[in-house]
């Protein structure tokens, strides 16, 4: 697996080249200093993942990832110093199709395996996406007779999704009153940094989902830790760790098929850009139980992967471009059996 190194900071990249040489099966492509050194060399030698600084002279990372991403694309995640602090712009880069974010590693770290283990457990999952490997396929989930007028709508996004999400749930006005949860692919320590930078841009109330509760009409939850969110009956939800062995945490497959099989009401499946196959089997699974299915289309998807999958599953009611997805939403709410 070749990598490319995106970062000004001597000491950041040492840090960087040691996780590398951890694992023999990784490589160092090149090594940047800046944005604008790292769109000419991903150009010149695209690599399997870029490692991407966020703040940087002559061109900053959100604006890097963004031209890679747009010319040369790749997967990429964002490491920098202080993620806390950099949210926004961290959520900016993966909206632009960044698939993850960890802190950078120190060279002061007396345990240099225990410094390195949350980059490293990255970069391997990655590989995995990249080779295909995504964890056992299972059955659809048994299908449940609907007997309410409730209204769900789930949302799953990967790579490009935060600004996916601000995109859709934003252009859902303020009165509706179906209940909307989401399942973003991103680390836990960031979860609660972006709810609240969705909430700022949604007419619905955003929030972390908690442990016990029930889809909420009229506001929006976010998947908030990296066990997955899973409904059981059709008002409690929970976050649990199995399956262990899913790449994907939280699993948008998990939510989607906990959906098909409990929720008594209407409901529509939205997947958006990401890379993978995460959310296309739970897809299926709301469309073989009457939901209304949308995948986000080619050319508005950062990374056509999740939806691709869909797609080709035949998972997919509706393959829709970006823009047009949350009035889609909304007139199917407003009418009898998401047509």
């Amino acid at each position: 697996m070749k990598i490319g190194i995106v970062n000004d900071s001597r000491l950041a990249v040492a840090a960087l080249l040691r996780v590398i040489a951890l694992d023999p099966s990784l490589e160092v492509a090149w090594v940047a200093e800046d944005g604008e050194s790292a769109v000419r060399m991903a150009a010149a030698r695209t690599p399997d993942l870029i490692l991407m600084d966020l703040l940087m002279p002559v061109m900053d990372g959100v604006e890097a990832t963004r031209r890679i991403m747009a010319a040369t694309p790749c997967a990429i995640v964002v490491v920098t110093m202080d993620l806390g602090r950099n949210a926004s712009q961290v959520f900016d880069a993966m909206g632009h199709g960044a698939v993850d974010a960890v802190d950078t590693p120190t060279l002061a770290e007396p345990d240099s395996k225990l410094a390195s283990g949350p980059l490293l457990r990255k970069i391997r999952n990655i590989g995995r996406l990249l080779d295909g490997r995504t964890g056992p396929s299972r059955a659809a989930a048994p299908l449940m007779r609907k007997a309410s007028t409730e209204r769900l709508v789930a949302v799953g996004a990967s790579a490009g999704g935060p600004s996916a999400l601000a995109t859709v749930l934003g252009s859902l006005p303020a009165g509706f009153n179906a209940a909307v949860v989401a399942v973003q692919h991103v680390d836990e320590a960031f979860a609660a940094g972006m709810a609240d930078w969705l909430d700022a841009q949604c007419h619905l109330p955003v929030r972390l989902a908690r442990e016990g509760e029930g889809p909420q009409p009229g506001t929006v939850l976010l998947a908030g830790t990296n066990d997955h969110l899973r409904l059981i009956g059709a008002t409690r939800m929970i976050y649990t760790e199995e399956p262990r062995d899913y790449l994907y945490r939280p699993s948008i497959d998990v939510f989607f098929e906990s959906v098909a099989q409990h929720w008594r009401g209407d409901a529509v499946g939205v997947l958006l850009t990401g890379m993978g196959r995460d959310g296309a089997l739970g897809l299926k699974a709301m469309r073989e139980r009457g939901c209304l299915t949308i995948a986000q289309d080619q050319a508005t998807s950062a990374v056509y992967g999740m939806p691709k999958a869909a797609a080709a599953l035949g998972a997919a009611s509706e393959i829709l471009p970006l823009p047009q997805i949350a009035a889609r939403i909304v007139r199917a709410c407003n009418t009898n059996n998401n047509q």
